[in-house]
């Protein structure tokens, strides 16, 4: 059973089996994707067309596009509901606590500060290895704890650039 969650308010449950269940009613419905990649949805003798706007694999979410309207649905497989019902939602989150350097490089600029609170993909630290200017950004929303090099210093691959919390 699948929970999906609409717009942080309206919940469903799901089950597919020989038949798609939603909250206990069979739903009678097909669907196709089309060739812009829009899908064309029929739902109890009803038309629509859903266009995918975002997908994020990581938090089980999706941004669909219905008929003029926008709808963020957040998805909870059975795993997910049981470490809610037990105490530990976060369990299956992967926490990354600093940034390594993947290879030997010089640290051409570092972009952020102690304290600095980041976002998922902000660029924090440029890395010259191979000739190559590499920019390495946030995995995950976090606060700068610490900076372990300065900008000009030569790394070793592994070495802890940029402790996150």
């Amino acid at each position: 059973m699948i929970k999906a969650i609409v717009n942080g308010k309206s919940s469903f449950t799901v089950n597919q089996g020989e038949q798609l269940i939603c909250n206990d009613k069979v739903v009678d419905w097909s669907g196709v994707q089309l060739p812009n990649g829009d899908f064309s949805i029929i739902m109890d003798g009803r038309s629509y067309t859903a266009q995918v706007l975002k997908l994020d694999k990581e938090t089980k979410t999706v941004q669909l596009q219905i008929a003029q309207q926008v709808y963020e649905v957040a998805i909870e497989e059975p795993i997910d509901q049981l470490l809610a019902s037990m105490g530990i939602k976060d369990a299956l989150v992967k926490k990354i606590n600093d940034i390594k350097a993947p290879m030997p490089g010089l640290v051409l600029k570092v972009l952020v500060t102690p304290g600095q609170a980041i976002k998922k993909g902000d660029p924090v630290l440029i890395l010259e290895a191979m000739k190559m200017e590499n920019v390495f950004k946030s995995a995950t929303d976090a606060v700068v704890k610490e900076i372990k090099v300065k900008e000009r210093t030569a790394v070793e691959k592994g070495e802890v650039l940029i402790v996150l919390e």
